[in-house]
């Protein structure tokens, strides 16, 4: 992709990203998000109705009528975008592949947290940490972090595969604890558990599923080749028999559990999406079924 096709493709993203964000992202984002605490802000004269606990009884002895302590939530957190690079996600049997959409997911939620007065960084990996963008705030470096997801969606990724673990191990070292952190992967990966459930525990860990169907369940269309995009091993599959895609939707299906297993073991939550439908729906049920849990 030329360097202008990137261009119009950011500025896409960025016109689209933005009118969710302002019509129905950051305020669900800021109500689940909330800053690390509290602190003082200013002096006000006593109105009805305010909480007497707040009065500062130092300041209305000297003035000789009622003040209170106002506090404003210490608003600023930073959010880590980890996002997974590996061939798989080049994959995609509708209009965009999973690789596009992640793009799209990592825009909505950095154009998000900057509208909150957040900082952004990025991580993207394959079988390794390939690129880091130390967190900052701002629309320009939001921008920047859509470009270089764009651009290493553009590499040639033929025979990388995915390490999760080391994504993770990697957050863990560069972060300082009480982050937002959004991993955006196809999960086809295994052995992550660990490092999913010691980064959880420092900080708030949500996993974001990027899912096909054609990866889900073969059509019956005869023999046709079927290759691993990370390995490059190849299998011709007679989809004309039925015993052939049962096994096929079978064996995604033992991978689907032991994926929601290693989520609900380590206490994270997941936002399952798929290249066929639209991803506002799932997020907003995220937001809404995770803001009720901390009300």
């Amino acid at each position: 992709m030329r360097e202008t096709e990137i261009l119009k493709k950011i500025r896409r993203i960025d016109i689209f990203t933005n009118r969710l964000v302002n019509t129905v992202f950051a305020g669900e984002y800021h109500s689940v998000f909330k800053g690390q605490g509290i602190t003082f802000d200013e002096v006000r004269e006593y109105q009805a109705g305010d909480e007497i606990r707040t009065i500062d009884w130092n300041v209305t002895a000297r003035m000789g009528q009622a003040y209170i302590k106002k506090y404003v939530e210490e608003r600023e957190r930073v959010m880590m975008l980890v996002v997974d690079m590996s061939a798989s996600t080049a994959f995609g049997s509708v209009a965009k592949t999973k690789a596009e959409i992640a793009a799209e997911l990592a825009a909505l939620l950095a154009f998000s947290a900057i509208k909150n007065n957040d900082k952004v960084g990025l991580i993207c990996f394959t079988d390794s940490v390939a690129h880091y963008v130390a967190p900052q705030k701002g629309k320009r470096h939001v921008l920047r972090v859509v470009r270089d997801i764009l651009h290493w969606n553009e590499r040639d990724t033929a025979g990388k595969q995915t390490d999760i673990a080391a994504a993770l191990a990697f957050t863990a070292r560069v972060l300082k604890p009480h982050g937002v952190v959004f991993l955006i992967s196809d999960f086809q990966d295994t052995g992550y558990e660990k490092q999913l459930r010691l980064l959880g525990k420092r900080h708030s860990l949500i996993t974001m599923t990027l899912q096909d169907r054609r990866e889900a369940e073969l059509p019956n269309v005869g023999l046709i080749e079927l290759q691993d995009a990370e390995t490059g091993e190849s299998v011709i599959v007679d989809t004309r028999s039925a015993q052939a895609r049962q096994l096929y939707a079978k064996l995604n299906l033992r991978a689907e559990a032991e994926r929601q297993h290693a989520f609900r073991a380590s206490q994270v939550d997941n936002i399952d999406i798929r290249t066929d439908e639209p991803y506002v729906k799932p997020l907003l049920r995220f937001f809404h079924q995770r803001g009720a849990r901390h009300r």
